[in-house]
């Protein structure tokens, strides 16, 4: 389903705008419409940060910029807990937006994308704090391009290793 909204938001939205979108998350925005964060990256290689509203009209499907920024203004992201599994962060340019994404494992697939392109493009000190940072470099041994595929692929690991020292007898 997402391979599919996300080749819509490329026709519709970003080629007309002459940018690539590299990802988007479905964040709690409002009640009534769909809201998308999208990160793009310009023909001029400016990496932008979009937030989207995703509306219907009839049976077409509609996209419209409601904010943008650019990655050059983003001063840090905050996952407000790296302890927990929510779904809450904050980006911080010279207003603080809260935000919600859909789950936690999207809001760790758009900070390692943010992250990727700020290394690629910028090469600014970029603060990003209050995140796991196992989840977010790609410098360890849990490396992939599946994005959320890694999150889940490290839960499954930790699970079964705790299965398996919960079935060990225990001698004393």
């Amino acid at each position: 389903m997402s391979s599919l909204v996300k080749e819509d938001l490329e026709k519709k939205l970003f080629k007309p705008l002459s940018q690539n979108l590299y990802e988007f998350i479905e964040i709690e925005f409002s009640v009534q419409d769909r809201y998308y964060l999208c990160v793009s990256v310009t023909k001029n290689e400016e990496v932008k940060i979009i937030m989207v509203k995703h509306y219907r009209i009839g049976l077409d499907e509609k996209y419209e910029v409601t904010k943008k920024w650019s990655l050059n203004d983003l001063r840090m992201i905050d996952g407000k807990e790296a302890d927990t599994d929510n779904p809450f962060f904050d980006l911080h340019f010279k207003k603080v937006y809260s935000l919600e994404a859909y789950s936690c494992a999207s809001k760790y697939a758009f900070v390692r994308t943010v992250n990727k392109l700020n290394h690629a493009y910028l090469k600014k000190d970029l603060r990003i704090v209050n995140f796991d940072s196992t989840y977010i470099n790609d410098d360890f041994i849990w490396s992939s391009n599946n994005k959320d595929c890694l999150v889940l692929m490290r839960i499954c690991f930790y699970a079964f290793n705790l299965v398996c020292l919960s079935l060990c007898p225990l001698r004393l």
